[in-house]
C-alpha cells in the first residue's frame, strides 16, 4: 500500500472512521466510486494523481503522491498508429510505477488521472483508451496539451514543440489554440522525423547532381550503402527511425554543412510561419520544446530570438498539473 494511502488511512482511523477505499485496496477489490478519495478541497495538495505523457519516442508514466513526483519510462506510444502497443506500454508503466510507490495498480487506477498520448485524434480513440486503461476519473487527450502546460505553465505565450513529431500552440488568457500536429505523412513540419526525411531526400538530390554534395549527404548515402539503400530504408522506416537522423543534421549544421543548414533554415521557416499564424507578436514569449526544438533558435529571425524564453517544465510536469485539474473537478462535483 502507498505510504500516502497508509497516512490517509491512519488519519481516518484517528477520526473514528475506517476508509472503505483503502480496505478494498488492501483486499484487492474494485474501489468504489462513491467513496471520496479526499475529504475536502483542502486535501487536494496531498492527493495522489497519475499522469501519462506518451509520444513517438517514449512514454512517461508518473504520479504525484502528495510530496514528490515519481515516474518511469517505457517505449513509444502513438494511439493512432499502434493502439494495442500504446496500451501495452502504459500498462507496463503503471506496473513499474506501482512497484516504485509500493502500491497496487488498482490504487493508481482509482486516482484522478490525465492521459496525454500522441495519436488521440478524436473521441473514438479516447474511448478505446478509457476502456482499456480503466481509470476511474480520467481526462484523455492527445499529447499537445501537456506539452503546452509543461512548457508555458499558465503564462501567455507561443510554443513550438518539435520532437519526433511537431505541433505549434498559442496560449492567451488561459485559452489554447493549436496548429499542425497532423502526423508524419501530412504534417509534423520541423520535427525530428521531418528533418530525417528531408535529409534523405536532399541526399538523393545530391546523388542526381541537382544540388552540390556535402559531407552530410555523402555520409547518409554511405550509411545506407547507396541511393537504392536510402530508398529501401525510407520505404519501411518508422517516424522514430527517421527522427534518429536529426542529431546528425544538427551536428553537421553546426559545422556549416550546406545541406544541413538548408534543412535547419527550412525548419525554422516552418516555425516562423506557424507562430505568426497563431498570433505571435513582438514581446510575446516563445518557448521551443522537444528534442530538436532548441536547435532552431539560431535560425529564427532576430525579433523572435529576442522573445525566446526557457520552458517552465517538461511535458510530464504539464500532465501532472492537468491531473491535479482533474482532481479539482472531481472534488467540485462532490462538494
Amino acid at each position: 500500500m502507498c505510504r500516502l494511502s497508509h497516512a490517509r488511512r491512519m488519519t481516518a482511523q484517528a477520526a473514528g472512521s475506517v476508509s472503505v477505499r483503502h480496505r478494498c485496496s488492501e483486499l484487492g477489490l474494485p474501489l468504489p466510486l462513491s467513496v471520496p478519495y479526499w475529504s475536502s478541497m483542502a486535501d487536494l495538495d496531498n492527493t495522489l494523481v497519475v499522469a501519462i505523457d506518451g509520444g513517438g519516442t517514449r512514454c512517461r508514466v508518473g504520479a504525484f503522491d502528495g510530496h514528490r513526483v515519481v515516474s518511469v519510462e517505457t517505449g513509444s506510444a502513438n494511439a493512432s498508429t499502434d493502439l494495442e502497443g500504446s496500451v501495452s506500454q502504459i500498462k507496463r508503466g503503471l506496473g513499474e510505477l506501482a512497484t516504485r510507490l509500493a502500491c497496487s495498480v488498482q490504487t493508481l487506477r482509482a486516482a484522478p488521472a490525465f492521459v496525454g498520448l500522441a495519436g488521440v485524434t478524436g473521441p473514438a480513440i479516447a474511448d478505446a483508451l478509457r476502456e482499456a486503461l480503466k481509470f476511474q476519473n480520467v481526462r484523455i487527450t492527445d499529447d499537445r496539451l501537456a506539452a503546452v502546460r509543461g512548457g508555458l505553465g499558465k503564462r501567455d505565450g507561443v510554443l513550438a514543440h518539435c520532437g519526433t513529431g511537431s505541433f505549434f500552440a498559442a496560449q492567451v488568457n488561459g485559452a489554447v489554440r493549436f496548429a499542425g500536429g497532423w502526423g508524419p505523412v501530412l504534417g509534423d513540419e520541423a520535427s525530428a522525423q521531418w528533418v530525417g526525411r528531408r535529409a534523405l531526400g536532399l541526399a538523393l538530390e545530391c546523388e542526381d547532381g541537382r544540388i552540390a554534395a556535402t559531407d552530410l549527404s555523402q555520409k547518409l548515402l554511405t550509411d545506407h550503402t547507396d541511393a537504392a539503400g536510402v530508398v529501401r530504408f525510407a520505404s519501411v522506416a518508422r517516424p522514430v527511425e527517421f527522427g534518429a537522423i536529426a542529431p546528425l543534421v544538427t551536428g553537421y549544421a553546426g559545422r556549416g554543412d550546406a545541406v544541413a543548414l538548408k534543412i535547419m533554415q527550412e525548419g525554422a521557416g516552418e516555425i516562423v510561419r506557424a507562430l505568426r499564424h497563431l498570433g505571435w507578436r513582438s514581446g510575446l514569449p516563445i518557448c521551443l520544446t522537444g528534442g530538436i526544438g532548441s536547435h532552431y533558435a539560431a535560425y529564427l529571425p532576430d525579433a523572435m530570438r529576442a522573445d525566446l524564453t526557457p520552458r517552465v517544465g517538461e511535458p510530464l510536469d504539464g500532465a501532472i498539473a492537468l491531473a491535479k485539474d482533474v482532481a479539482r473537478g472531481v472534488a467540485d462535483d462532490r462538494d
